[in-house]
């Protein structure tokens, strides 16, 4: 008995020595690990917007970023989960009205009341209700979930090689869903372009749906940004917005690109969100 406790005992030794799964699911999609480390963010191609400059190194944690997109089928175990109406989940303390988001009743847009539409994005989702999403799951799972930092999802998109798109330097609409891959322009099923698999192996982290961050935004940031861990300018009146979408040209991928929303605007259809997963 002693022998098999001691043997049970090394196991576990070695499999935490061996760092956090590449991979895991708390029953609410896959979550690919980004190891820790240092990675240089920003602008290196020089064809990008001052805001996007200057390059700088950035040291992060361990995390995981989501494999793909919230989509309306995840969304949906949320929207008629009871937690869902509970203040505690929202920012502010005021949850959204469900029927405030038009598009979940549109067939044109895959919303999610519509007939085979689980595995499209979500869209129309706010700042304040994707915080609320991540915070129902936290609660739901016992495992810490939030929305991803500039700076981590800028490291899940391109890796450590200053790649300019998640899959290399190059584009065309094999890679990924921007406008004009479609008569008309809307998102696709999470995952359709393969071939844009970022570094980690997360779908569509360019085009399909601009994805929100925690951060609020600065156009300066860059200047200032801490070295270790960033976390965004401490007030603000837009939060980060990354990774373009269905409507935008190919410029507006590139994974340093950024730009910001008003955090409560619950009207834009080509807004969803992607979340990240503490280890």
């Amino acid at each position: 008995m002693r022998r098999l406790i001691a043997i049970s005992f090394a196991a576990a030794t070695l499999l935490s020595a061996a760092g956090p799964e590449k991979t895991v699911n708390d029953g609410f999609g896959d979550f690919l690990l980004v190891p820790a480390g240092a990675f240089k963010m920003g602008d290196n191609f020089g064809d990008g917007l001052p805001r996007e400059r200057p390059v700088h190194t950035v040291e992060l944690d361990a995390f995981y970023i989501g494999k793909t997109e919230i989509t309306n089928g995840q969304w949906r175990k949320f929207r008629d989960d009871p937690g869902y109406d509970d203040p505690k989940f929202w920012p502010g303390g005021r949850p959204f009205p469900k029927d405030q988001v038009p598009y979940w009743t549109q067939a044109n847009n895959h919303g999610g009341a519509t007939a085979d539409s689980d595995d499209y994005p979500v869209l129309g989702v706010n700042w304040d209700s994707a915080v609320a999403y991540c915070n129902w799951l936290s609660a739901k799972t016992g495992k810490k979930y939030r929305l991803p930092t500039e700076a981590e999802w800028e490291k899940a998109a391109r890796g450590t090689d200053q790649r300019k798109y998640p899959w290399g330097n190059t584009i065309d609409r094999t890679f990924a869903n921007y406008v004009g891959s479609a008569k008309f322009d809307t998102g696709m099923k999470v995952g359709s372009f393969a071939k844009g698999a970022s570094p980690y192996g997360a779908l569509d982290m360019g085009g399909n749906v601009m994805e929100w961050c925690s951060d609020w935004y600065s156009r300066d940031y860059y200047s200032t940004s801490a070295k270790k861990n960033p976390k965004g300018p401490a007030t603000g009146a837009y939060r980060v917005v990354r990774g373009g979408s269905f409507f935008v040209e190919a410029f507006d991928l590139r994974a340093y690109g950024r730009t910001a929303g008003w955090p409560s605007y619950q009207a834009h259809r080509m807004t969803g969100f992607r979340a990240a997963r503490e280890p």
